[in-house]
C-alpha cells in the first residue's frame, strides 16, 4: 500500500476493522480484481459475522472456504443472488454497480433507508448503469457511496477493485 495514494484512508479503515485482510505475502492488492466471494465476505463480518443456519445451495461454493460462510449467510438473509439458480460464481469479478448493488440489499436488510436517488443524467455513462442495478446505482450515489471516475464517469460496468469497495465500505460507515 501506497500511503501517498487516494485510497490509503479506506484501506486502512477496513484493514483496522477487520473488514478486509490481505492477498498473501503482506500485500493488500488495492487496485486487484473484487471478487464476487470476497465482498461478500466484507458485508458477512460488517454484519458480525452471525451464525450461519442454513448451509449454501450453490453448487460451486464447498465447505471450508474463505467465503463458505458469507455466501450462506447472504444467499439465506437475502442480501445476494447467484448468476444462476446453482451457481454463484465467488471467484468471478464483479463489476462496479453489482458491488453497489450487493451494498444496498445488505443496507436495507440493516434496516437502513435506501430509497434515495441521485439524479444520474449528469455521468456521460449513466444508460450504461444496468436495469437491475439502477435503483441501488442511484442510492449509492446519493448516499456518497459511489463516486465518479476520474473521467466523471460512473463505470458501472467495469471492474470493482480492493481499494473501491474499501472506499464504499468506509463511507457506508459514516452512513
Amino acid at each position: 500500500l501506497n500511503t501517498d495514494q487516494w485510497y490509503h484512508e479506506y484501506t486502512d479503515y477496513v484493514i483496522r476493522h477487520g473488514l478486509m485482510d490481505g492477498m498473501g505475502d503482506g500485500k493488500f492488492a488495492p487496485d486487484g480484481k473484487l471478487t464476487r466471494g470476497m465482498l461478500v465476505t466484507t458485508l458477512y463480518r460488517l454484519a458480525g459475522e452471525p451464525e450461519i443456519t442454513e448451509p449454501t445451495t450453490f453448487q460451486d461454493v464447498s465447505e471450508g472456504r474463505y467465503f463458505s460462510d458469507a455466501i450462506a449467510w447472504a444467499e439465506d438473509v437475502g442480501i445476494a443472488k447467484g448468476i444462476t439458480e446453482k451457481l454463484f460464481a465467488p471467484d468471478h469479478a464483479i463489476t462496479r454497480e453489482q458491488a453497489v448493488t450487493l451494498l444496498c440489499n445488505y443496507a436495507e436488510a440493516q434496516g437502513l433507508d435506501v430509497s434515495a436517488a441521485a439524479d444520474l443524467s449528469g455521468y456521460p455513462d449513466a444508460s450504461a448503469v444496468s436495469a437491475f442495478a439502477q435503483d441501488a446505482v442511484a442510492w449509492a450515489v446519493d448516499a456518497g457511496l459511489l463516486t465518479g471516475t476520474g473521467a466523471g464517469t460512473l463505470n458501472p460496468q467495469g471492474t470493482a477493485t480492493r481499494a473501491e469497495l474499501a472506499a464504499m465500505l468506509t463511507r457506508f460507515a459514516a452512513l
